[in-house]
């Protein structure tokens, strides 16, 4: 019962937040990914890191997963709902 209410008022956030033209990242918790060129990234409103090393790393969001590959990565800083990550990135999926 709780599933599909909280199914249902996910619903009515995302349709009002299309009708009103507000940013998914503010009212439904999106994650916000800033890339600059291929040398560093933002990543806003992640829930956790599910796996780091210096070329690959997997984090969790509210609407899957977030994995990024290259070399070199670094932690440049690290919040509860934001990071900064430098290094070298060939690819960036979202699963």
């Amino acid at each position: 019962m709780k599933k599909k209410l909280r199914s249902e008022e996910h619903s009515i956030k995302k349709n009002l937040t299309q009708a009103l033209n507000l940013p998914q990242d503010v009212t439904l918790g999106a994650s916000l990914v800033t890339i600059t060129g291929k040398n560093e990234v933002f990543i806003e409103n992640y829930k956790g890191i599910i796996e780091y090393d210096t070329d690959y790393i997997k984090l969790s969001t509210k609407q899957g997963i977030i994995e990024l590959r290259g070399k070199r990565f670094l932690i440049n800083y690290l919040t509860d709902d934001e990071m900064k990550i430098t290094g070298r990135i060939s690819n960036i999926n979202f699963m």
